[in-house]
């Protein structure tokens, strides 16, 4: 008897002392739960900027200005407030100092936001070495719309240890050059969707395409992976075939799109629109941006690459089909249009701009002739576009003043 009531003394106590440890465990797990609630802590430098996006699923918006009293990199102001909870769905607007305004720098830098900016047309990259070719440099046939893999690889070269650095097409028309402190944008496009912009040879283990090193693509996707610093993208231009090849293309378009590179429209069959219908013009575009839609929804660029250039002039009467239309109910707006130019276009700031109707530079060498490669580079040495590095101001010359278009941007003169 002693014993069975010892042993209920002993299961009572036991009892308890667990609802004492559970409680005493309660109380410590929400104490830590309330001291997990994070704070906005204050931003000193971009370097503690880039930690906390690292740490914390909140959107950073970074907008740089000049500022006198900030040293370079500091925070001038930062939307949440040091102290305040942080919760989900918040956005972070930092303003970060470019340090003082040094108006003598800008000038001796020559930094030129009104100069010209070349959009480079390209075509095919044919498979031969540029001494079998039998033409001037690099070209493949004597027009010159075609280049070897050798010259395309020194091209993207030449552009880059002259300071120019690629940009979007699509942002260039909306007037967002992000490139670095005292380099020049470049755009490169490609007409016609051949098949060696970008070669499929085969498909991995995990169905991912193989790229032929010689293709466009490959080649670039190697410029990138050689130079880290590098931003790497071009505009594709297709016809009805995309990329002429059927088992690929759709691969290819999610590749292309995934890899920082643009779509656009160059007409289902490559129409002469100055020669054709308004109905055959209507139905070539719209057919090109429906097939785009199914495959890409919505990530393609809705500018057009006219074939032959043409028309060649705004007042054609079917022009007008190439900025709208609508054909068996399928309707379509084009933002910009690709002239087959000769020279480099103007700042998208420019008044002059105008983006439905861009000028290009065949990417050809002719003996620094008939704007060639040579002759166009040598041309922009005098009025080349030169960035400031923030996308946020437009800095030019005083004495260019007039010939800025009206923008929310900040305009710096000197």
């Amino acid at each position: 008897m002693v014993k069975k009531k010892k042993r209920k003394l002993n299961n009572k106590a036991y009892f308890v002392i667990m609802v004492l440890v559970l409680s005493i465990i309660a109380f410590f797990i929400g104490f830590s739960n309330k001291e997990k609630v994070d704070y906005m802590p204050k931003l000193n430098n971009l370097d503690e900027v880039n930690s906390f996006k690292e740490k914390y699923s909140i959107k950073v918006n970074i907008t740089y200005e000049y500022n006198d009293e900030v040293e370079k990199d500091g925070i001038i102001s930062q939307s949440i407030k040091e102290g305040e909870e942080l919760t989900d769905n918040l956005t972070l607007d930092i303003v970060i100092s470019m340090g003082k305004l040094d108006k003598e720098k800008l000038a001796s830098d020559n930094i030129n936001e009104l100069g010209k900016v070349p959009i480079m047309m390209y075509h095919g990259i044919r498979e031969k070495t540029s001494s079998s070719t039998g033409t001037i440099g690099g070209n493949v046939d004597k027009d010159g719309y075609n280049r070897t893999p050798d010259a395309f690889r020194k091209d993207l070269e030449f552009y880059y240890e002259n300071g120019y650095q690629m940009i979007r097409l699509e942002d260039y028309v909306n007037g967002k050059i992000d490139v670095e402190y005292g380099k020049s944008p470049i755009i490169l496009t490609f007409d016609d969707g051949n098949e060696d912009n970008i070669r499929v040879t085969s498909l991995d283990d995990n169905g991912n395409i193989i790229i032929d090193d010689n293709s466009a693509v490959g080649i670039l996707e190697a410029f990138k992976k050689e130079h880290s610093d590098a931003k790497v993208t071009a505009t594709f231009f297709v016809n009805g075939g995309i990329f002429n090849q059927q088992e690929y293309n759709e691969k290819i378009l999610h590749f292309l799109i995934d890899n920082g590179y643009d779509i656009g429209n160059h007409t289902q069959t490559h129409l002469d629109i100055k020669k054709s219908s308004g109905d055959r013009v209507q139905k070539e575009i719209a057919y090109v941006y429906d097939e785009l839609e199914k495959i890409i929804p919505g990530k393609y660029v809705n500018i057009v690459a006219l074939p032959f250039g043409s028309p060649y002039t705004k007042e054609h009467e079917n022009y007008k089909y190439v900025l709208e239309g609508n054909y068996e109910g399928k309707s379509y707006t084009t933002k910009a249009a690709l002239r087959v130019g000769w020279e480099p276009e103007v700042s998208p700031f420019d008044k002059d701009f105008d983006m439905t109707f861009l000028k290009r530079c065949r990417a050809y060498d002719n003996n620094g002739k008939e704007f060639d490669i040579e002759m166009v580079f040598k041309n922009l040495e005098k009025n080349r576009y030169i960035s400031d590095g923030n996308i946020d101001t437009i800095v030019i010359k005083e004495v260019d003043s007039a010939k800025l278009t009206s923008t929310n941007k900040k305009v710096i003169t000197y």
